[in-house]
């Protein structure tokens, strides 16, 4: 057993505190958009210019704690949340309505839906990758399909012809597994392994070019590294360092003291554009894959102000915008929130207008005001909590520091004495005989 994972998911108070980043996720057709910010999602309706209320007539609970994993499916019609309430919502998406509410047995860490929309699987914080069923006549309960050996999961993905699932861990590997037919059963088979990483794998994002189903896998993590992969095999193809590109990550821009690490990565579906995001790093640097060479190569840095340090991307190349969110859930600060007690967050979005229509890599990225961003005001409203965010600079200082104890505790494992690991081994709320 991790010990870790007992202090952090079995004993009194020790995760229940910890900070959740905020998270974003956009339609596959950008018309409508989701942040997760403690136990709240808000979703806004672009095409319909208007703020839109989840809603559970089947009566099903609500996220009670922070939300640490959303996903839209490939075509768009469901999405999916969960966290540390140990529940998955699935929603439709053209009504945002519940069509399911699953119980999970530990935290979840992260969630995926196949590519069919035939299936949910979402990770707990014990390393193991549970499947649900939507179709109408099969069970709607959750069973194990695959484990990481106790590891925490920190993301996870289909592959782009649905053969695989890709899941990564704090333990720095990349486990693809083969997606069985019947998933229910189990799935069994091993892949590959993609190991290079010297320390926890953060974020995975596949790419893939329109003639090609299989593609390639990118992954980020504690490292400061971001890797291509052929995940069939296992190989390693090439590694972009991101402190060594030219200066990128300047000793001013980051303080000196920072764990740095990439937190999130995305990219379009031919990989021309990757955009990542680093801890403790104020903007977005942006990569491009070229799959025929199987190479990585920076492109450029978009800077924002020094206060904006982005916890989660989402990009839809087909309107070739990158949405960031900035915030975190569980500040104990009372200025951290708005006068309605809403959980602030920032949004800023970057706009990439291509300069030569015969190459795709000619993008000028420019970061729009606020008065540019699609669904303006009302947006931004919904979204932040508040249009005046730009202001509160202590709030999302605040915030960006509990994001990073946050992730530091959880990546990073504990180290104790042999008395003080009998102890924790005793008091483990897994082993007490329930009364």
């Amino acid at each position: 057993m991790d010990e870790g994972l007992i202090e952090e998911s079995e004993s009194g108070n020790a995760c229940t505190d910890e900070a959740a980043p905020a998270l974003i996720a956009v339609h596959p057709t950008e018309s409508s958009v989701v942040i997760a910010v403690g136990s709240e999602l808000r979703v806004f309706d672009l095409k319909g210019d208007s703020a839109v209320s989840p809603l559970d007539d089947l009566g099903g609970p609500h996220h009670s704690a922070s939300i640490r994993a959303i996903s839209f499916s490939l075509d768009g019609e469901l999405f999916v949340s969960a966290g540390d309430d140990k529940i998955i919502k699935i929603w439709k998406t053209d009504s945002w309505n519940c069509i399911r509410t699953v119980q999970s047995e530990k935290k979840v860490s992260a969630v995926s839906i196949s590519q069919d929309s035939q299936y949910v699987t979402f990770a707990d914080k014990f390393g193991v990758v549970w499947i649900v069923s939507l179709k109408e006549d099969r069970d709607t309960k959750a069973v194990p399909i695959l484990g990481h050996y106790c590891s925490i999961i920190t993301s996870m993905k289909f592959s782009p012809d649905g053969r695989f699932i890709a899941t990564a861990d704090r333990d720095y590997k990349i486990r693809i597994t083969v997606f069985p037919r019947n998933a229910l059963k189990g799935a069994h088979e091993i892949q590959s392994f993609c190991l290079g990483h010297t320390d926890f794998v953060s974020c995975l994002a596949f790419v893939c070019s329109q003639d090609q189903s299989k593609g390639l896998l990118l992954s980020g993590g504690g490292d400061l590294t971001v890797r291509l992969w052929d995940y069939i095999s296992g190989s390693l193809l090439f590694t972009c360092a991101l402190a060594d590109e030219a200066g990128n990550l300047e000793a001013s821009e980051i303080e000196e003291n920072d764990k740095r690490a990439v937190t999130d990565i995305c990219a379009s579906s031919d990989g021309s554009l990757i955009a990542v995001a680093v801890q403790s790093f104020n903007g977005v640097m942006l990569l491009s894959c070229d799959l025929l060479a199987k190479t990585l190569s920076f492109v450029k840095i978009v800077s924002m102000e020094k206060s904006y340090i982005p916890t989660s991307l989402a990009l839809v190349s087909s309107k070739e915008r990158l949405w960031t969110v900035m915030g975190a859930s569980n500040l104990s600060s009372s200025d951290l929130t708005d006068n309605n007690q809403r959980l602030l967050t920032r949004v800023r979005i970057i706009s990439f207008l291509q300069k030569d229509p015969l190459d795709s890599c000619s993008r000028d990225p420019a970061l729009l005001e606020d008065g540019e961003v699609p669904g303006g005001e009302k947006l931004l409203m919904q979204l932040q909590g508040c249009l005046d965010a730009a202001a509160q600079e202590a709030a999302f200082a605040a915030a960006a520091a509990a994001v990073r104890t946050s992730l530091q505790n959880m990546m990073i494992k504990k180290q104790y004495s042999v008395e003080r690991r009998e102890l924790r081994k005793r008091n483990r709320n897994d082993k007490k005989i329930k009364s």
